[in-house]
């Protein structure tokens, strides 16, 4: 198994927290007081909403990790809501989960307005909770809560309700923490074998995934350093060369057109092979296609320009141009720290995003230091 570092597994690790929060939008009381009880349990943020004008405060006040949105409203429908969301370019990236009727036609509808995903009622919150976790991408198990004592009644019945759901939400978490950890194995196995085939070391992945977390502690991103798909990212960056022949991955001379065209496809590539993968979707998935995008446009896959291209793969590109040139390759000798940091200054607005580069050489003792660690190990 290809292990997380010490510096990314404290940041990115099991060890780290997250909430999901989940905006419920429903005119029904009830339904909002039986999912808040429930989930409440399962330590899972809900903030409810009761109509279309108060979701759009809540969404205003802080972004939701999922919205859950029932069809049928006043004034202004689910439907209508969905479609909104998603035509605003501030909002449609929010994932949305409808709450439809027992008739297909509604699901239809639901599909049309651009809904993410969609349940019938009635439904079981398990289900509701384990289609939320999915769309927001990643896992948010979290201890349980205590419940308070003296409930009675109908108050008493939620909360035994909660606790049988407790049961199986983690019965069901501990299940697809297995598969998911299975996945990243098997990839990350691939990953290195295919590392030691292309550059001759497994080291490569390793350096840059502690160059580039450094340096984005340093560029101090909330949501860079916060994505739990950010390291993974770093780590899984050339995935995609396990669709490049051997004959053009090991060719020791330079590539013809026609070879660099079919090189620059494992960026694509890549991206197609993990985005199933909901603990890789946010910035880890964007840092592999986007890996080789240039500050002035000249990289590739889409050309992208500036801030245009995904942070993390702006702070990959550094990270990753400064281990390909002090390290060996099938083609030349590794260069000098220093040859690499005249080439990295050299190509602030040009290759790279200056930003990026200036955050390089504040920490460039640091980067020195881990290059150290890792050779000694």
């Amino acid at each position: 198994m290809h292990r997380l570092p010490t510096r990314l597994s404290s940041r990115y690790g099991k060890g780290r927290s997250r909430i999901l929060r989940i905006l419920l939008v429903d005119d029904d009381p009830g339904l909002r007081t039986l999912l808040r009880t429930t989930f409440e349990v399962a330590d899972v943020d809900v903030v409810e909403a009761e109509s279309a004008a108060a979701a759009r405060r809540e969404i205003a006040r802080a972004t939701p990790s999922v919205i859950v949105l029932d069809v049928n409203m006043p004034v202004t429908s689910g439907l209508e809501l969905c479609r909104q969301l998603k035509a605003d370019p501030a909002t449609r990236a929010i994932p949305i989960v409808m709450l439809t009727g027992s008739d297909g036609g509604t699901s239809a509808d639901a599909k049309k307005a651009g809904a993410d995903a969609f349940i019938r009622k009635p439904f079981s919150p398990l289900e509701l909770l384990s289609v939320a976790e999915r769309l927001a991408g990643g896992l948010y198990g979290v201890p349980f809560r205590a419940t308070k004592k003296g409930a009675s009644g109908p108050q008493e019945e939620l909360l035994l309700y909660a606790r049988d759901l407790r049961h199986m939400l983690e019965l069901e978490r501990g299940q697809r923490e297995l598969l998911q950890s299975a996945y990243l194995e098997t990839v990350s196995a691939l990953a290195s074998a295919l590392e030691s085939k292309d550059t001759g070391t497994r080291a490569h992945s390793q350096r840059v995934q502690n160059y580039a977390s450094a340096l984005a502690e340093q560029v101090g991103d909330a949501a860079i350093v916060g994505d739990a798909s950010t390291p993974y990212g770093f780590l899984l960056h050339d995935v995609g060369k396990i669709g490049i022949p051997d004959g053009i991955l090991l060719k020791p001379g330079p590539l013809s057109p026609a070879e660099r065209r079919r090189m620059q496809t494992h960026t694509v590539l890549g991206e197609a092979m993990l985005s199933g993968v909901a603990f890789l979707q946010g910035e880890g998935l964007k840092i592999v296609r986007s890996h080789h995008e240039r500050w002035d446009g000249r990289g590739y896959p889409d050309g992208l320009t500036g801030d245009e291209i995904p942070l993390g793969a702006r702070i990959f590109a550094v990270a990753d141009a400064l281990d390909a040139m002090t390290s060996h390759r099938p083609y030349r000798r590794a260069l000098s720290w220093d040859t690499a940091h005249k080439e990295i200054v050299g190509q602030s607005r040009r290759q790279f995003d200056p930003d990026i580069v200036d955050a390089f050489m504040t920490i460039e003792t640091e980067l020195r230091e881990i290059r150290r660690e890792l050779a000694a190990a």
